[in-house]
């Protein structure tokens, strides 16, 4: 019996203008409890791709469901389904760091315990024991990042969206991420993640997608993509190269 995809995208074409889409007929999904690596060069599309899942913008073309739900016939169920860290922190300056997190865990409807157990873990986690009542302006760009992270697992959504979360971050809040992160795809949450740094999540991720210029051009795992495209047993970092530049 197949299992239901806690995303689905199909036949999705769109950007920032009709005339010139980014993304054609791009078609993915990811399963429960499943990593998936969205991986490409800069301008290949994945940050357009997450921007349709979040609603940002609009498919010229195609259908994103998440838990079965578009965002269309039931925003409320589709998007407290997802939860979402941006590539660059968007925080407000003269809010704390609990305050951030705080203010999303009341928008997930998440019970004061719940909030307060995960709060005090993700704090000691990443390391910001001593900032959860620093004001956001005041906080370094690793920190600031930090703190999108902690909105983000506060709540336990089926999918989390993640777009190149380790920019800023030291190498202790990758490996915390990292940990964090399979700690909840073990749980049964999903996750999307796109990151250039592919060395580091060759071994996470349990498969990849690989988009250029708009288009899926190879996806399963490094096992799978190498015997597709005919290769030997290149690693992650190769096997793209090899993808996006080899002709292949």
């Amino acid at each position: 019996m197949s299992i239901a995809p806690v995303l689905s995208i199909t036949g999705l074409s769109g950007g920032y203008s009709l005339n010139k889409p980014v993304l054609h007929d791009i078609g993915l999904q990811v399963k429960p409890g499943e990593m998936v690596g969205l991986i490409g060069l800069n301008g290949a599309g994945k940050s357009t791709t997450m921007k349709h899942i979040l609603g940002l913008m609009s498919p010229h073309k195609g259908e994103i469901t998440v838990l079965g739900k578009t965002r269309g016939s039931d925003p409320e169920s589709y998007h407290g389904a997802l939860s979402f860290v941006p590539e660059s922190p968007l925080l407000y300056d003269e809010m704390t760091v609990r305050e951030h997190v705080e203010f999303t865990a009341r928008a997930y409807g998440i019970e004061p315990a719940d909030y307060e157990s995960r709060f005090r873990r993700l704090a000691a986690l990443f390391n910001m024991e001593d900032k959860i009542d620093t004001l956001s302006t005041h906080l370094s760009k690793g920190m600031k990042q930090k703190v999108m992270i902690m909105c983000a697992f506060v709540a336990r959504p089926a999918l989390y969206v993640i777009d190149e979360p380790f920019l800023g971050l030291d190498p202790l809040g990758i490996r915390s991420l990292l940990d964090f992160m399979l700690e909840l795809r073990n749980s049964g949450s999903s996750i999307l993640l796109s990151s250039h740094i592919l060395s580091t999540i060759e071994n996470y991720c349990d498969r990849f997608i690989v988009l250029h210029q708009g288009k899926v051009i190879a996806e399963g795992t490094v096992a799978q993509m190498n015997a597709a495209a005919g290769f030997g047993n290149l690693g992650l970092e190769q096997l793209f190269y090899e993808l996006v530049q080899g002709g292949k």
